[in-house]
Protein backbone atom coordinates (compact mmCIF):
# COMPACT_ATOMS: atom_id res chain seq x y z
CA UNK A 1 0.00 0.00 0.00
CA UNK A 2 1.15 3.79 -1.23
CA UNK A 3 0.78 5.19 2.37
CA UNK A 4 2.20 2.64 4.42
CA UNK A 5 5.86 2.65 1.85
CA UNK A 6 5.74 6.51 1.93
CA UNK A 7 5.70 6.16 6.29
CA UNK A 8 8.53 3.82 6.06
CA UNK A 9 10.83 5.93 3.67
CA UNK A 10 9.67 9.12 5.96
CA UNK A 11 10.57 7.31 9.03
CA UNK A 12 14.03 5.89 7.32
CA UNK A 13 15.14 9.46 5.86
CA UNK A 14 14.04 11.42 9.04
CA UNK A 15 16.17 8.87 11.32
CA UNK A 16 19.34 9.61 8.80
CA UNK A 17 18.81 13.06 10.24
CA UNK A 18 17.65 13.17 13.35
CA UNK A 19 17.26 17.19 13.68
CA UNK A 20 14.17 16.92 11.43
CA UNK A 21 11.28 15.40 12.69
CA UNK A 22 7.58 15.14 10.93
CA UNK A 23 4.82 17.65 11.62
CA UNK A 24 2.03 15.95 8.94
CA UNK A 25 1.83 13.69 6.40
CA UNK A 26 -0.73 13.00 3.88
CA UNK A 27 -2.07 11.39 0.87
CA UNK A 28 -5.10 12.05 -0.94
CA UNK A 29 -7.67 9.96 -2.68
CA UNK A 30 -5.73 10.80 -6.28
CA UNK A 31 -2.39 10.01 -5.09
CA UNK A 32 -0.82 13.99 -3.75
CA UNK A 33 1.30 13.24 -1.45
CA UNK A 34 2.27 15.89 1.04
CA UNK A 35 4.88 16.10 3.95
CA UNK A 36 5.40 18.90 6.46
CA UNK A 37 8.58 18.66 8.06
CA UNK A 38 10.32 20.47 10.93
CA UNK A 39 14.01 21.19 12.75
CA UNK A 40 15.38 21.69 15.62
CA UNK A 41 17.53 24.33 13.49
CA UNK A 42 15.07 25.56 11.20
CA UNK A 43 14.30 23.11 8.07
CA UNK A 44 16.58 24.33 4.61
CA UNK A 45 15.59 23.71 1.55
CA UNK A 46 18.37 21.31 1.03
CA UNK A 47 16.24 19.17 3.85
CA UNK A 48 13.45 19.10 1.94
CA UNK A 49 14.83 18.22 -1.62
CA UNK A 50 16.70 15.05 0.55
CA UNK A 51 13.43 14.22 2.17
CA UNK A 52 11.84 14.54 -1.64
CA UNK A 53 14.45 11.84 -2.98
CA UNK A 54 14.31 9.81 -0.63
CA UNK A 55 10.56 9.24 -1.30
CA UNK A 56 10.39 9.93 -4.70
CA UNK A 57 13.72 7.73 -6.18
CA UNK A 58 12.22 4.58 -3.88
CA UNK A 59 8.66 4.76 -5.16
CA UNK A 60 7.80 3.83 -9.26
CA UNK A 61 5.64 5.50 -11.02
CA UNK A 62 5.14 2.90 -13.22
CA UNK A 63 3.17 0.95 -10.04
CA UNK A 64 1.74 3.80 -8.90
CA UNK A 65 0.98 7.66 -10.16
CA UNK A 66 1.49 10.27 -7.54
CA UNK A 67 3.15 14.23 -6.94
CA UNK A 68 4.55 14.49 -4.60
CA UNK A 69 4.86 18.12 -1.91
CA UNK A 70 7.74 18.29 0.99
CA UNK A 71 7.44 21.73 2.75
CA UNK A 72 8.70 23.30 6.38
CA UNK A 73 5.94 24.03 8.69
CA UNK A 74 5.50 27.63 7.68
CA UNK A 75 6.45 30.70 10.00
CA UNK A 76 2.46 31.10 10.38
CA UNK A 77 1.41 26.96 11.36
CA UNK A 78 0.60 26.40 14.70
CA UNK A 79 2.96 24.54 17.40
CA UNK A 80 1.83 21.17 17.46
CA UNK A 81 5.02 18.94 19.12
CA UNK A 82 7.03 19.79 22.56
CA UNK A 83 10.04 19.90 20.58
CA UNK A 84 8.71 23.06 18.29
CA UNK A 85 8.38 24.90 21.59
CA UNK A 86 11.65 24.49 22.85
CA UNK A 87 13.40 25.67 19.57
CA UNK A 88 10.93 28.60 20.27
CA UNK A 89 12.19 29.33 23.42
CA UNK A 90 12.90 33.55 23.65
CA UNK A 91 10.16 34.09 21.08
CA UNK A 92 7.26 36.14 21.44
CA UNK A 93 4.34 33.63 21.51
CA UNK A 94 0.38 34.16 21.22
CA UNK A 95 -1.32 31.14 23.49
CA UNK A 96 -5.00 29.86 23.46
CA UNK A 97 -5.67 27.46 26.15
CA UNK A 98 -9.42 26.04 26.93
CA UNK A 99 -10.20 29.47 29.14
CA UNK A 100 -7.77 31.75 28.89
CA UNK A 101 -5.67 33.90 25.96
CA UNK A 102 -1.62 35.03 26.74
CA UNK A 103 0.67 36.75 24.60
CA UNK A 104 4.34 36.96 25.91
CA UNK A 105 7.79 35.34 25.70
CA UNK A 106 8.57 31.82 25.78
CA UNK A 107 11.19 31.40 28.75
CA UNK A 108 11.07 27.42 28.78
CA UNK A 109 9.72 24.70 27.06
CA UNK A 110 9.66 20.95 28.74
CA UNK A 111 8.20 17.83 27.35
CA UNK A 112 5.16 18.59 28.86
CA UNK A 113 5.03 22.31 30.23
CA UNK A 114 5.71 25.72 28.37
CA UNK A 115 6.44 29.07 30.78
CA UNK A 116 5.73 32.50 29.36
CA UNK A 117 6.42 35.82 30.56
CA UNK A 118 4.99 39.78 30.11
CA UNK A 119 4.83 42.60 31.67
CA UNK A 120 1.30 44.01 32.31
CA UNK A 121 0.33 47.63 33.86
CA UNK A 122 -2.24 46.81 36.88
CA UNK A 123 -3.43 49.23 39.24
CA UNK A 124 -1.02 50.01 42.50
CA UNK A 125 -2.14 48.17 45.60
CA UNK A 126 -2.10 51.78 47.58
CA UNK A 127 -2.83 55.11 46.09
CA UNK A 128 -4.17 56.02 42.48
CA UNK A 129 -2.87 55.20 38.92
CA UNK A 130 -1.28 51.93 37.52
CA UNK A 131 2.64 50.09 38.07
CA UNK A 132 4.47 47.58 35.46
CA UNK A 133 4.31 44.27 36.85
CA UNK A 134 6.35 41.31 35.04
CA UNK A 135 3.78 38.16 34.82
CA UNK A 136 4.37 34.64 34.51
CA UNK A 137 2.82 31.61 33.45
CA UNK A 138 3.24 27.72 33.23
CA UNK A 139 1.16 26.47 30.73
CA UNK A 140 1.02 22.40 30.29
CA UNK A 141 0.98 21.01 26.83
CA UNK A 142 -2.49 19.27 27.24
CA UNK A 143 -3.88 22.74 27.80
CA UNK A 144 -2.92 24.86 24.57
CA UNK A 145 -5.79 24.85 22.13
CA UNK A 146 -3.59 26.71 19.70
CA UNK A 147 0.15 28.32 19.74
CA UNK A 148 1.70 30.32 17.17
CA UNK A 149 4.70 32.83 17.02
CA UNK A 150 4.29 36.43 16.80
CA UNK A 151 6.30 37.55 14.05
CA UNK A 152 7.98 41.24 13.86
CA UNK A 153 7.99 43.29 11.63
Amino acid sequence: MLKDKVAELLHDVLKKNESLFLIDFSISSDNKIKVVIDGDEGVSLENCIDVSRAIEHNLDREEEDFSLEVTSAGATAPLVYARQYKKNVGRKLKIKTTNAEFEGVLTSASDDSITIEWKAREPKPVGKGKQTVQKRQEIALTDIEEAKVVLKF
